[in-house]
């Protein structure tokens, strides 16, 4: 019998357990042996693998997380790393391996199919919407209802004391997350990694609503830089990626000294990353995973699943290596119209 290995990478995000089951049902029928690897390419160094079975993955399809385990290791920032990663596989038996992640992880995939030929395959995920050549990752849209849900209940509470309240949400690079939570719950501005965050614009536009309705929602993305100094002495990961989260507080802090008006903040972190599935995040990456073992049973190996034009294609790994995916200047300028420009 062939033996396909499947992991999950990075942070987790509602989605990756169906995922999980797509390819567990796709490679049952196609005659393999599913193994799990616990945490991500951690599990690949470690030869530390879950054992998967049909109820398992049944039972997991509902919820959040992973049932793999996950983290941020990167093989190539460990001494001979890949090698090992090399070896273990082929001492694991496996015949192939469906990688479910973001760049981070992706970008490893990519690169072990390129420098050792190892047959594997990806599926997207991530909560900030910023893998490239797809046009849907798994978590992003039920982390979307969970930060429109908060920004929406903020309102209220902003409306009852008369304030400003800040809602710093994901978003390292790119400001889906941010720009979609602000559009869709109605924010009063919206600060990006995108853009160079033009304070002096974001003050005026704020005490110009406070004036209007007595109070303001801002939504700001955890990688807009505010203040470089901001990031100094940071942890950093093994992807280089400095531990982010807090430059909502200093944006709550500027409004509330400049303004005078009493003004909170509330970073969402983890939070927004948990909980059940959407029915988007439930059939999508099923759909993905059955793509992605179905490709590799004929060889098709080294593609990314990726959404495009209302199906699922093979996108070349190789594609996705050190690249994310921005918010298109278009775009933002079409939805700046609600917030005033947003200094453009």
């Amino acid at each position: 019998m062939k033996r396909i290995g499947v992991l999950t990478g990075g942070g987790d995000a509602p989605g990756l357990n169906p995922a999980i089951r797509g390819v567990f049902y796709k490679a049952s029928a196609l005659g393999f042996e599913v193994v799990g690897i616990a945490d991500g390419w951690k599990g690949l160094l470690e030869k530390k693998l879950v054992e998967l079975t049909k109820e398992k993955v049944d039972e997991a399809l509902l919820k959040g997380g992973t049932i793999l385990g996950s983290s941020r290791t990167n093989p190539y920032k460990r001494e001979g790393g890949p090698e090992s990663v090399v070896a273990n596989f082929k001492e694991l038996g496996l015949d192939g391996l469906i990688a479910i992640g973001g760049e981070d992880t992706l970008g490893v995939a990519g690169r072990l199919v390129g420098e050792y030929h190892l047959p594997i395959n990806g599926v997207p995920k991530t909560i900030d919407f910023d893998v490239p050549e797809t046009d849907f990752t798994l978590g992003f849209f039920t982390a979307l209802e969970v930060t429109t849900d908060i920004l929406e209940r903020l309102q209220d509470t902003a409306n009852s004391h008369h304030r400003a309240l800040v809602l710093e949400v994901m978003g390292r690079h790119a400001g889906w997350l941010g720009l979609f939570t602000a559009v869709a719950g109605g924010a009063d501005y919206v600060l990006l990694p995108e853009q160079k965050p033009n304070v002096a614009h974001m003050l005026e536009q704020v005490k110009s609503v406070l004036d209007t309705k007595g109070y303001a929602v801002v939504v700001v993305s955890e990688g807009a830089i505010l203040d470089e100094n901001l990031l100094k002495n940071r942890p950093v990961d093994e992807f280089g990626h400095v531990q982010l989260g807090g430059v909502g507080e200093s944006v709550a802090q500027l409004i509330q000294d400049h303004l005078g008006v009493e003004t909170r903040c509330v970073i969402l972190g983890h939070a927004q990353r948990g909980g059940k599935p959407s029915i988007l995040d439930r059939i999508l990456p099923q759909l993905q995973a059955i793509k992605a073992v179905e490709w590799l049973n004929e060889g098709h190996v080294g593609v990314l699943a990726a959404y495009r034009e209302g199906s699922i294609k093979p996108i070349e790994l190789t594609k996705v290596v050190g690249r994310n995916r921005p918010i298109p200047e278009e775009l933002i300028k079409d939805f700046s119209v609600f917030f005033n420009g947003l200094g453009l």
